[in-house]
């Protein structure tokens, strides 16, 4: 497969209101990490009035730079993409300063196939008692200052997981789920890799050609980088499949044979990336488990007739 085209140029800029559009801005949360990059970005879209996307963590000092930023002006909504806790615990306090209502994404919770899995990192770093004040559908559209924003359901990274376009404008924010710098994980108990596939196949049949993600940079040339992201996902199927061919059984086994480019640190999150494979590939029939999907069971091909 052709090499994937990373963007990692990136001037955070933590804490500054930066215009990327006329419609369209950003305050980024200094919350970098392993898995934000250069931390949490907070979209604006909107003139004189504005709606608010993924205020961030509970981050004081990121309020106030919201607070800055909103410079007065009255706020619409306050949109949330997912519940992981980089994403959506400052919607709270950013609607006591505002009285905007809560929209976007449910509760927190797990996809089908892994519910009654127990906790890991992953499921553990989300915002369990997020509520909106109204829990978005797909192809749900609000106006705010003369530009449409349509709510995008792309469950996969999260079992509730939205993006967001600017249809009019070109412009998709597509959350956690198209990332310039990285590839997404998908983390099982609240990820899912036959979702994700499923969703990132929806914004392939879409005409935004601008992604901005809430982490890191602009997607360069999206109808090129997202059938990349599809055949990496293959590539990583692919490679499962032969680590099982040599009769290796069990995901921590798989991540070290597979995933050598990557930091050991990150090999606990390659791990439930590879557990959410092996779960599609189940329930493709090409692989079985000896019990529940989890990260300690033991995988075999399936014998085809």
């Amino acid at each position: 497969m052709s090499k994937m085209d990373f963007n990692r140029e990136f001037d955070a800029r933590h804490g500054e209101l930066v215009a990327i559009t006329d419609e369209l801005s950003r305050v980024t949360c200094n919350n970098p990490s392993a898995l934000t990059f250069a931390g949490t970005n907070t979209f604006l879209v909107g003139k004189n009035e504005v709606v608010v996307i993924d205020p961030g963590p509970m981050d004081l000092e990121h309020l106030d730079a919201l607070m800055k930023a909103i410079d007065g002006r009255p706020v619409k909504a306050i949109l949330v993409s997912h519940t992981h806790v980089d994403h959506s615990p400052l919607a709270g306090p950013l609607k006591e300063k505002t009285g905007a209502p809560v929209m976007g994404c449910g509760p927190h919770k797990r996809a089908v196939s892994f519910s009654d899995m127990a906790e890991t990192p992953m499921d553990a770093s989300s915002q369990k008692d997020f509520v909106p004040d109204d829990e978005l559908e797909d192809g749900t559209k609000i106006s705010v200052d003369g530009v449409t924003i349509e709510v995008v359901a792309t469950p996969g990274h999260t079992e509730n997981h939205l993006s967001f376009a600017l249809p009019e404008q070109g412009v998709m924010l597509p959350g956690d789920h198209v990332m310039a710098w990285s590839t997404t994980i998908v983390a099982p108990p609240d990820g899912s890799m036959n979702a994700y596939m499923k969703s990132l196949d929806k914004l392939m049949a879409r005409s935004e050609t601008r992604y901005f993600p809430s982490h890191g940079g602009e997607v360069n040339n999206p109808k090129v980088f997202l059938p990349q992201l599809k055949q990496h996902r293959q590539m990583r199927s692919d490679a499962i499949l032969e680590r099982l061919r040599a009769g290796d059984d069990e995901v921590m086994t798989m991540v070290k044979a597979i995933y050598t480019d990557v930091d050991p640190k990150l090999h606990g999150a390659a791990a439930l990336n590879v557990l959410a494979q092996l779960d599609d590939l189940i329930a493709q029939g090409v692989v079985m488990c000896d019990a529940k999907v989890t990260l300690s069971a033991k995988f075999t091909l399936r014998e085809l007739t």
